[in-house]
């Protein structure tokens, strides 16, 4: 089924990389950004890369999310807070917000292999302290390399979502396994969300370490069955 799936922070290496992989999955992708004109030409981009069998446009951050149900937030950390509020009055009743931010050191000259506290927990956590009453806000995506998305290659990892809702966590998980190569794994609640950001930087970590950019994770001793 095709699904309707705004992506904030959509021109940047993992809104892009995630754009692509829903796009060339038929799903209905729209690209948001501080600047439309940018969002346009990213999308342009993809359709091409799709060989233009896919419905993808580009606009600003407000308009793509008052244009779906699903939303997807893939901004730095640094833009986190100020982007949900200014986007608070553009999110439909309903609407399943899907975090993929990690609060890396990286956005205060910290290394890209530490975190930083964020007291409601973790950045999810926060987001779920911002959006307006109904959204629900599931976390995923963390562990899943821009590089890696942005290629023609299978993604050979897993990706953990977590949510208080059970419905956001199935549809996170739903979309995952639209990725070639990919299995959705139900993670729990909103509060492992933390965990997952903390698996980001040892991922950087290990990337670092052997010179590699695509370094994921795989949950072993589970029977995992794509819908």
């Amino acid at each position: 089924m095709a699904r309707t799936i705004a992506i904030v922070g959509g021109t940047g290496p993992e809104g892009s990389g995630l754009a692509l992989r829903w796009a060339r999955a038929g799903q209905n992708v729209v690209i948001g950004s501080r600047d439309a004109a940018r969002a346009e030409q990213k999308a342009g981009e993809i359709f091409a890369r799709c060989d233009g069998k896919t419905q993808i446009r580009g606009t600003d951050n407000p308009s793509a999310v008052a244009a779906s149900d699903i939303v997807v937030l893939t901004v730095p950390f640094s833009a986190h807070a100020d982007t949900l509020k200014q986007l608070k009055a553009s999110f439909r009743p309903g609407t399943i917000l899907i975090d993929a931010t990690v609060p890396l050191a990286s956005v205060v000259g910290g290394r890209a292999t530490r975190t930083l506290s964020v007291w409601q927990g973790s950045a999810a956590q926060q987001a779920a302290e911002l959006v307006p009453a109904g959204v629900k806000v599931a976390a995923a995506f963390q562990n899943i390399g821009a590089d890696l998305l942005n290629s023609d290659h299978d993604a050979d990892c897993d990706i953990i979502c977590c949510s208080d809702h059970d419905d956001a966590r199935s549809l996170a998980m739903e979309l995952a396994q639209l990725i070639p190569g990919v299995r959705g794994v139900d993670g729990g609640k909103l509060e492992m969300a933390r965990h997952l950001e903390q698996i980001t930087a040892l991922l950087i970590d290990i990337n670092i370490r052997y010179k590699a950019h695509s370094a994921g994770l795989r949950i072993t001793g589970l029977e995992l069955k794509k819908k």
